[in-house]
């Protein structure tokens, strides 16, 4: 029970860390989406464009949508790239942590990784699904497993390429697997999602 009570806390504290940074920079995001594709309401002074994505957003569902996305994609740059210390030796640690306990300076410790990089993937390739669902098949069980599985495979790939050359955290291989993992299950329960709402 300690063991769950503990696991729970270090995932919550994990994502509770760069919440408020991942709204604000949704926000701005948000703003900048405006002014690319709406210019009209959102050039015209900053009283205008801050009216003009509140009414955005109360009006339409993909902003929302899209909203989701961008804080969902600052939470997984945050955690992986923007917040994380220089590495000496990047390649230290290949293998990675694959369960609940690692070793550190030949002790036992308790580590959620695992879980932190499953639950990273698994909303955001849920809400990249919802939000671009007319624009992706979504009708077969096994191609959205395998696009989440893709899409999440290449995106933590590409991360750990990013953090080996920048130095920023270590290159591990159990980063890509539980972070794929989790790329497919959140295709999976997309997939229950979009055929529970097209029955009723």
């Amino acid at each position: 029970m300690e063991v769950i009570k503990s696991i729970i806390s270090n995932v919550l504290t994990a994502l509770y860390q760069p919440f408020w940074y991942a709204v604000l920079s949704s926000v701005l995001l948000g703003f900048i989406y405006l002014y690319a594709y709406n210019p009209v309401e959102s050039g015209k002074g900053l009283k205008k464009a801050i009216k003009g994505w509140a009414v955005e957003f109360k009006t339409s569902i993909f902003f929302r949508k899209l909203f989701i996305l961008f804080f969902f994609s600052v939470m997984i740059l945050f955690r992986t790239l923007i917040n994380r210390k220089m590495w000496a030796n990047p390649l230290s640690n290949v293998m990675g942590d694959w369960w609940i306990w690692g070793e550190k300076n030949g002790e036992k410790q308790l580590t959620t990784e695992c879980f932190e990089n499953l639950i990273l993937m698994l909303p955001f390739i849920f809400v990249l699904f919802w939000t671009f669902e007319e624009k992706v098949e979504m009708t077969k069980l096994r191609k959205t497993v395998w696009n989440g599985l893709k899409i999440s495979f290449i995106i933590s790939f590409t991360i750990e390429m990013l953090q080996l050359f920048l130095r920023l955290g270590t290159w591990q291989l159990s980063d890509i697997f539980y972070n794929t993992l989790g790329g497919g299950i959140g295709g999976l329960l997309y997939y229950v999602f979009y055929k529970v709402r097209q029955k009723s």
